[in-house]
């Protein structure tokens, strides 16, 4: 960044798909941005803002003072005085930013724990391959936890809970033999006992989800109260 001059440097990655993404047009040699285009319908490009940036001190003077997109407010005037440049992202990346890609990014996130040989990876009789619980979490008796399972901040996880390849935000609970399987608890949700969920659910935060029911792909916005039997994927709103 200090070696060309300029105001910004934002990493860019390849993506196989760029029409699905804003793509960042620039010299590949000197790095030097041209321009932003988003969602291409013709081929500009293949490598798209990843989202990570370095920034000179001056590129604050640009930012106004109410809500403000860097991205699409002050990147093309920052590029169209030659003053952006961008660099290659070596490595892995992906969005994750819908909740299958999210618990993709998860899986991916664990399984490199594995890997380093993390001692932040939970341990005991109860986890199934990988798995974070933390320590402020309670874990009731006859647990199944993972794979792939993470449980946040002052979860409470009643017994015989099974948990797999699934994300429990802080605060919630999960009751007596309920199964999550890929899905997503949203912040201070509770799941009643005996609940099944699978396919891809995701609760919102301060979901309330009954006893006894069974979800199948449902996506619960927040705040909101969950009390018959979901067995195709739909919203509730």
């Amino acid at each position: 960044h200090k070696g060309h001059g300029g105001e910004a440097t934002i990493l860019v990655t390849k993506v196989t798909e760029p029409s699905a993404y804003g793509v960042v047009v620039f010299d590949e040699e000197t790095g030097l941005v041209d321009r932003f285009v988003e969602k291409p319908k013709k081929f500009v490009g293949n490598k798209i803002n990843a989202g990570i940036y370095v920034l000179s001190p001056s590129i604050l003077d640009r930012v106004p003072l109410k809500p403000t997109s860097i991205e699409k407010e002050v990147f093309p005037h920052v590029a169209s005085e030659r003053k952006l440049h961008a660099k290659v992202l070596g490595g892995y990346w992906m969005d994750v930013g819908k909740p299958k890609d999210y618990l993709t990014g998860l899986n991916l996130y664990l399984s490199g724990l594995e890997e380093k040989n993390s001692p932040d990876l939970a341990k005991g009789s109860f986890v199934q391959g990988n798995a974070l619980i933390d320590p402020t979490a309670q874990i009731g008796e006859g647990c199944v936890i993972g794979p792939n399972a993470c449980i946040g901040k002052n979860c409470v996880i009643e017994d015989g809970v099974c948990l797999r390849n699934c994300m429990v935000f802080p605060g919630s609970r999960v009751g007596k033999h309920s199964c999550v399987t890929g899905s997503i608890i949203g912040w201070k949700s509770h799941v009643g006992q005996w609940a099944r969920l699978e396919n891809m659910c995701v609760f919102g935060e301060d979901v309330q989800c009954k006893d006894e029911l069974y979800l199948n792909g449902a996506v619960v916005l927040p705040h909101k109260e969950v009390k018959v039997n979901v067995t195709k994927p739909e919203i509730i709103i």
